[in-house]
C-alpha cells in the first residue's frame, strides 16, 4: 500500500468531515505533528484551538523506545507489561519523568506563554495527533483531559496501528480514524511529506489557527 496523505494538512482536511457532528469544540493538538493536523479541522469545524503537551517517557539506554508518557495536568502513563519485560518499575525510571515534565513545562512557556489550558468540563473536547503507533502519549493526553469532566471525548487521528485503535475505544467517547492499515509500521510512511516540526513551526501554525 502507498502513502495515504500528501502531508498533514491534507490529513486534517480529510478528518474534518468525519468531525461535523462537533459543536463548538475545544480542539486540543498533540505538538508538534499533531498541530498540523489540528488547523485544518479547526478551519472547517470552528470553535477553539489549543496545545496539550505531552512527553513520552522514554528507555533510558534506548530513549526512543517508549515505556510511558505523561501529559500536562495528568500522571505518567506506564507500559506495564514492557516494564516488567524491562525489569524496570515505575520508581526505576522517577529521573526520566522528572527530566519530561521539565520539558513539558518549557514547551508549554513556548507554545502558551505558560497560559493555562482553556476550560475544558463540560465541553466537547477533540484531542488531535497525526497518527497512532504504540498510542501512549495519546493515552497519556486522553486521561489527563478525563480528569476534567468534558461533555464528550474523541480522540481524532488520520491513521494508525489497528491493535493500539482498538485498545484507545476504552480511554474517550469516539474514536475517529481514517484509515487502520494491516502493514503498520510507523506513522510517517503514510504521509508523502512527514517533515519533523520545530517549535517555531508550532508557533506559526498555531496563530494561523
Amino acid at each position: 500500500m502507498g502513502h495515504l496523505f500528501a502531508d498533514r494538512a491534507e490529513a486534517g482536511a480529510l478528518l474534518a468531515e468525519r468531525l461535523l457532528f462537533a459543536r463548538d469544540p475545544v480542539i486540543l493538538a498533540l505538538p508538534r505533528g499533531g498541530v498540523a493536523v489540528a488547523v485544518p479541522i479547526l478551519h472547517r469545524v470552528g470553535g477553539l484551538l489549543d496545545v496539550l503537551v505531552t512527553r513520552k517517557i522514554g528507555y533510558p539506554p534506548s530513549p526512543e523506545l517508549g515505556v510511558g508518557a505523561i501529559a500536562e495536568g495528568g500522571e505518567p502513563v506506564f507500559d506495564h507489561d514492557l516494564l516488567r519485560r524491562l525489569g524496570l518499575t515505575p520508581q526505576s525510571v522517577d529521573w526520566v519523568v522528572e527530566d519530561e515534565r521539565r520539558e513539558l513545562a518549557r514547551r508549554v512557556a513556548v507554545y502558551r506563554g505558560g497560559r493555562e489550558l482553556p476550560e475544558l468540563t463540560g465541553r466537547e473536547v477533540i484531542v488531535v495527533d497525526d497518527g497512532l503507533a504504540t498510542g501512549g502519549t495519546a493515552r497519556a493526553a486522553l486521561r489527563a483531559v478525563a480528569v476534567t469532566r468534558p461533555g464528550r471525548l474523541t480522540l481524532a487521528v488520520p491513521v494508525g496501528a489497528r491493535q493500539t485503535v482498538g485498545a484507545l475505544r476504552a480511554e474517550a467517547d469516539e474514536v475517529v480514524v481514517l484509515a487502520t492499515p494491516p502493514d503498520f509500521r510507523a506513522v510517517g510512511q503514510w504521509y508523502d511529506r512527514f517533515d519533523q516540526l520545530t517549535d517555531e513551526d508550532v508557533l506559526t501554525l498555531l496563530n494561523k489557527g
